[in-house]
């Protein structure tokens, strides 16, 4: 009872003394204000020091400053442990704390032991005299001193050790009543949710399953209830360090460790508020423009809006480089309002992004623009039958990237967009959408068979086809007179290029027939020496009928 008696009488002496010399503090920086207030900023009179805090149980006393033979924190730490070792010694009173005037400087003592030294510099640290400055250390002393026993007597220690076992206790009631009424939140949820998880089931047909999103939810709850347990638990150590002197400075250090960094992040936070709006502003600002001018290239896609010289199937690929452009400008416009982005770190990593990206996207940016270039050119489109070099199929798929063909043998064929652009196209649909293709097959037959017999039996292997128009007629070319034959080339009309490859093959069944029919070998003669008989058409058989016309 006589320490609890001491300790109030002592800190009721503090706070009084305390505020006292505050009221002198105040009254001494309204004259200094007043004495400087000339027109001059005071803030340009202010200047910056070492300072240290002298600490005693992790508690702040009061700041001292440093010189350059010894720092302001080593020389807040010699006080500190001074003033521990007055506090030890229960030979010192705290009365006996007193101040001595040594001309330039006052010392203040604890019994026959130095505290500290203040000199005016000191006094300036605070913008008042340094004695009226070591009055106030005085009383932090005194109050530290006090504090410093009281909380290490033996019935503060006892109290406080049932506070700690009370509290264990209070702190395993309250975690059992928070798993209870997660429990009991997690089963109401889990009933009530579940079946309009499962109705999004059936109207998405089957694309979301109610157990993906039932897990999404089990995992947010349960990180929030380790959220809840890690805050609680937080609390409970914070609140039993603090019990004790002997881990209260630990306390404090650990507890900035865990609330500075958020400190720092709301501060951060509200600070970046204005620039946080103005990025949502341009992100909705620029999605709107975007689905308007989707809207107006689908309506040209669709017909509905018509340009012109602008092809209806070039309207998305132009859509997706208007929109990129857009994203583009948005980007460079909100990137200075990017939190960190005039840090040094993240402009290194934009660098590193942007070298990466240059190194490895040359392949792809070529694909792009070659891409591009074959949409704009309007050489095929998808469903098109086109041959590329050996390669032949119909056009299944336009990519920015690759171009992909589905052969006659149900192959894929996938072409990268930038050998699109240097190679040689030949597009079968292209034309025979408004006019009919030529399908075309060449035959050697040698000079002995009369031209006109050849022209008719390529015709009639012509018109026995299915899928070769008869109007226009089938016509013959003589493309090559060779050593021993002649070239004879067979053209005719087709619209139904999907089959041109059983045309081809029906043509040339038709004209083995036809040949075999009357007679004539389809071969060049080849031979060592020269025939008895000239290899000449006599004239009354330049006019030799078919074999059915006999």
């Amino acid at each position: 009872m006589k320490t609890y008696l001491i300790f109030w009488v002592q800190s009721t002496k503090i706070i009084f003394i305390n505020f006292l010399i505050a009221l002198v503090l105040v009254g001494v920086a309204d004259t200094s204000y007043a004495q400087n207030s000339n027109g001059q900023d005071l803030n340009l009179q202010q200047t910056v020091y070492d300072v240290a805090w002298v600490t005693l149980d992790g508690v702040n006393l009061f700041k001292v400053r440093g010189i350059s033979s010894l720092p302001a924190q080593k020389r807040a730490d010699n006080i500190s442990n001074h003033i521990k070792d007055a506090a030890s010694n229960e030979e010192i009173a705290p009365e006996d704390v007193r101040i001595v005037e040594n001309g330039d400087h006052v010392s203040i003592y604890a019994a026959n032991e130095i505290i500290v030294q203040l000199y005016e510099p000191d006094g300036d640290l605070e913008g008042v005299s340094y004695k009226l400055v070591a009055q106030t250390i005085r009383l932090k002393i005194i109050e530290a001193i006090t504090t410093y026993r009281y909380e290490r007597s033996a019935p503060v220690i006892r109290n406080n050790a049932i506070h700690a076992v009370v509290a264990t206790v209070v702190l395993v009631i309250i975690l059992l009543i928070l798993l209870w009424i997660i429990k009991r939140i997690d089963k109401n949820i889990q009933k009530r949710i579940k079946a309009r998880i499962e109705a999004v089931e059936n109207i998405s047909f089957n694309l979301i399953r109610s157990n993906q999103i039932w897990k999404i939810f089990h995992v947010l709850f349960r990180s929030l209830k380790i959220l809840l347990i890690v805050i609680t638990f937080i609390f409970f150590i914070d609140y039993i360090l603090k019990l004790f002197p002997w881990t209260k400075a630990f306390s404090v250090y650990a507890l900035k460790l865990i609330l500075d960094p958020l400190k720092i992040i709301a501060i951060a936070f509200f600070n970046y508020i204005p620039e946080i709006i103005f990025l949502v502003f341009i992100y909705f600002f620029t999605k709107y423009i975007i689905q308007l001018l989707k809207l107006f290239f689908i309506g040209v896609e669709q017909g509905g809006i018509i340009i012109k010289d602008f092809r209806p199937e070039t309207s998305m690929p132009t859509f997706k480089v208007v929109k990129l452009f857009i994203i583009a400008f948005a980007a460079v416009i909100s990137y200075p309002y990017i939190p960190g982005s005039d840090s040094v770190a993240f402009k290194g990593v934009s660098v590193f992004l942007g070298v990466l990206f240059s190194l490895g996207s040359s392949s792809f940016i070529g694909n792009t623009i070659a891409g591009y270039s074959m949409i704009y050119r309007g050489a095929f489109k998808k469903g098109d039958l086109i041959k590329v070099d050996d390669q032949m199929g119909f056009v299944e798929d336009q990519k920015l990237q690759v171009t992909r063909l589905r052969s006659f043998k149900n192959e894929e064929i996938i072409i990268p967009n930038s050998s699109l652009i240097n190679s040689k196209i030949i597009n079968y649909t292209n034309r025979a959408e408004g006019s009919a293709l030529l399908i075309h097959t060449t035959v050697g037959i040698g000079y002995e068979t009369p031209w006109r017999l050849v022209d008719a039996m390529l015709k009639l292997a012509a018109n026995r086809t299915e899928g070769v128009l008869k109007d226009p007629a089938p016509f013959v070319l003589k493309k090559t007179l060779n050593d021993y034959a002649v070239d004879y080339e067979i053209n005719g009309y087709c619209v139904d290029v999907s089959n041109i490859n059983h045309i081809y093959t029906k043509l040339h069944n038709n004209i083995l027939d036809v040949f075999n029919e009357n007679d004539v070998q389809i071969m060049t003669p080849s031979y060592r020496n020269d025939p008895d008989l000239p290899k000449v058409v006599p004239v009354d058989k330049w006019n030799q009928p078919l074999a059915k016309e006999k």
